[in-house]
């Protein structure tokens, strides 16, 4: 009989986790260049014997006859526990709190802040154990960065462990039976089964897949921080993104205060939710309020600031939008943005000219959303182009005038969601004037209540008249 427990290699794309039996220049799934990767699968990996070690703790072993397909009304739905990181912000984008037994991604750049955010988190947890492997640093630059944050650290129950050996973790997290794991960072553990060095393709994926499994059968919630590289994703095979539970983006500017914490992918929770931190001296500091903190105070008479009311998640913030129309010194007209999409930018720019009849093929135009934030939100799209006409004409916006609005090809404005939570943040920052898709006035949407002025819109043209006269 021919012997199956042999080493089998395959052809893995490092983006999209496509796996093929011979190597090929172009990915069959996600179409990228020179991305296979080869990768050996051992006959007996640590994943499978390290699941098989947690299912026989778990009681996993039973009969093949109990394990039958159950019916909707039959499966127990009850909410999981979660554990409360002390930190709101956290709590938020994990959607209430990190889940028992989850697998949680936590990735950014080099310097932004993610061992700091998770080292001055565990440092608040009172009543449980946590186990912080740094593959990175050594003990005492743990507690140096822990006294910086934390003044001198509490006496909690946080154990340091300076290891990068899978195995040697996993002895280590039976000893002290933790109730959170944190690893800093995945692309510095290696397991002794698989050869190849710490933060290749293989030795990622084996050591998220055992961590994975030991979590989902131990209950013991872990947090991974990961690398991002210089293409902007995380570091190591796309399929880390799918083996985890959560995948959290920290990001920012490093020159800006101001840190976001973005939930890319959230099997407990929302996906649409963000975090907002201020770096400081003594660690980072939840943003409770970041309205008042995005605006400036020093705008009044200045053109090409215009004033927006956006959502991410259920969160309504108040943002400042700031443009410079300028003549193209060089024949080229430059398009240039900060935390906006610079494709969208240029479809407004081409809405401005065919269906208002500002001519802006021959000037630059640079857009910048102020802080460093990065806004995805379309109900900005009217405060964009009230910011790059303002610079265009040198004519100021009033300071007391806040708007929200989506624009279409064909120059209409359409309605936005949550408008109700849009207009009360404003109304509480004390914005006296705000411009509003005639839309959601007309859907029953009542005005009682308000001490904000509400004008409504359909077109573009009737914006720019509202705003310039």
């Amino acid at each position: 009989m021919a012997n199956n427990n042999k080493d089998k290699t395959v052809y893995v794309c490092d983006y999209c986790g496509q796996e093929s039996l011979r190597w090929v220049g172009k990915c069959p799934a996600c179409g990228r260049w020179n991305t296979m990767k080869e990768m050996t699968i051992k006959a007996e990996s640590p994943s499978s014997a390290i699941s098989r070690s947690a299912l026989k703790a778990a009681g996993g072993g039973k009969h093949r006859e109990q394990v039958r397909p159950m019916r909707m009304h039959e499966i127990q739905a009850d909410a999981e526990p979660r554990m409360d990181m002390g930190d709101q912000e956290l709590n938020r984008v994990l959607g209430g709190g990190l889940v028992r037994g989850s697998l949680v991604l936590l990735g950014g750049e080099p310097g932004i802040g993610k061992s700091t955010l998770i080292l001055q988190t565990v440092l608040r947890l009172q009543g449980k154990r946590i186990l912080y492997v740094s593959g990175e640093e050594s003990a005492r630059q743990i507690k140096l960065r822990a006294e910086r944050l934390a003044g001198s650290p509490t006496e909690n129950e946080l154990l340091i462990l300076c290891e990068t050996c899978l195995e040697e973790i996993f002895d280590r997290i039976e000893e002290t039976r933790p109730d959170l794991v944190v690893i800093d960072s995945i692309q510095t553990v290696q397991t002794q089964t698989v050869e190849s060095s710490p933060g290749s393709l293989t030795q990622i994926r084996e050591c998220a897949a055992s961590l994975l499994k030991y979590a989902k059968n131990g209950g013991v919630s872990t947090i991974l921080i990961g690398h991002i590289n210089k293409e902007g994703t995380l570091a190591g095979p796309k399929v880390l993104e799918h083996i985890v539970d959560t995948v959290l983006q920290f990001e920012g500017d490093q020159h800006y205060l101001y840190r976001i914490l973005r939930s890319i992918k959230n099997r407990f929770g929302s996906t649409s939710e963000l975090g907002i931190y201020e770096m400081r001296q003594s660690g980072l500091r939840q943003v409770a309020n970041p309205s008042e903190l995005l605006l400036s105070d020093n705008r009044d008479g200045l053109s090409g600031i215009a004033i927006a009311a956006a959502v991410e998640g259920v969160r309504p913030f108040i943002i400042e939008t700031q443009a410079l129309v300028s003549t193209a010194a060089y024949g080229t007209a430059q398009r240039s943005t900060t935390g906006f999409d610079s494709r969208r930018l240029n479809m407004l720019l081409a809405v401005l000219e065919k269906r208002v009849g500002f001519k802006l093929a021959a000037k630059d135009v640079f857009l910048n959303i102020a802080g460093g934030l990065r806004v995805t939100d379309p109900a900005i799209d009217l405060s964009v182009i009230a910011a790059v006409l303002s610079s265009n004409g040198d004519m100021p916006i009033d300071i007391d005038t806040c708007m929200a609005g989506e624009v279409g090809l064909s120059g209409e404005i359409r309605p936005v969601s949550r408008i109700e939570q849009r207009i009360a943040e404003a109304q509480k920052l004390g914005f006296r004037r705000f411009i509003v898709p005639a839309s959601n006035l007309s859907a029953g949407f009542s005005t009682a209540g308000y001490k904000i002025e509400l004008v409504p819109v359909r077109r573009v043209v009737e914006a720019v008249r509202e705003l310039f006269g």
